[in-house]
């Protein structure tokens, strides 16, 4: 029993920074944006988006761009919320075009002359010390052609056009169903007024009993 109380308590503690350490690690958030594919043409330069987000702020952030996982193209460094980053060693053609002194922490780059050979995967990583040393980063896979390829969306607004149609017809006959339903609705009525009326002057014509020809008295003698 002493033996079970004594493991408890020096487990007990241990586990709390662990979760301490779990709960500081998913603070730090980076994105490439919503799509995580670039299409780019040969010979043109092409943006890479990288954005960061943190809970608690960051200092002496370092933040690097890598191709295909292991190869270092962009290195730096951002002292705190109110420098811009600053310069470790870059590849000469990748120039650094965010900044993180705005509202959103933006570290992108943009890939100057691109060539065939530069398709593949591009790793944004970074590293926050102020959350020990906290880790987080996210690819962007670039695809170069040679040439541009235009969608054609004339068969998608064909098929949207012609639903739009079908709705529009089928709100079209129920509008006229219900205006339809409401006249039959207002000519039955009227025909059972007449029929009431032209029922009460009958009785009252032939001298039926009920009528006023009833109620009239009889002739003297």
């Amino acid at each position: 029993m002493r033996g079970d109380k004594a493991l408890a308590s020096l487990s007990a503690p241990l586990s709390l920074p662990g979760l301490h350490i779990l709960a500081i690690a998913f603070t730090l958030e980076v994105s490439v944006g919503k799509t995580n594919t670039v299409t780019a043409l040969n010979n043109s330069n092409v943006l890479l988006p990288c954005t960061f987000t943190t809970c608690i702020g960051f200092q002496d952030l370092v933040f690097k761009w890598y191709f295909n996982t292991t190869e270092l193209i962009y290195h730096g460094k951002i002292k705190t919320k109110a420098t811009e980053p600053t310069l470790v060693w870059k590849n000469p053609r990748v120039e650094f075009v965010g900044s993180t002194t705005k509202k959103e922490n933006n570290i992108s780059i943009v890939l100057n002359g691109v060539e065939f050979s530069d398709a593949g995967k591009y790793t944004c990583h970074v590293k926050n010390p102020k959350e020990r040393n906290a880790q987080h980063n996210a690819t962007i896979i670039l695809t170069v052609v040679h040439k541009m390829v235009e969608t054609d969306n004339t068969v998608t607004l064909i098929i949207v056009g012609v639903v739009g149609g079908l709705i529009g017809l089928l709100i079209l006959f129920m509008l006229i169903k219900r205006v339809v339903l409401f006249i039959i609705k207002k000519t039955q009525d009227g025909k059972k007024e007449c029929l009431v009326s032209s029922s009460g002057n009958d009785n009252t014509e032939n001298g039926l009993a009920g009528s006023k020809a009833e109620q009239k008295a009889p002739p003297k003698a």
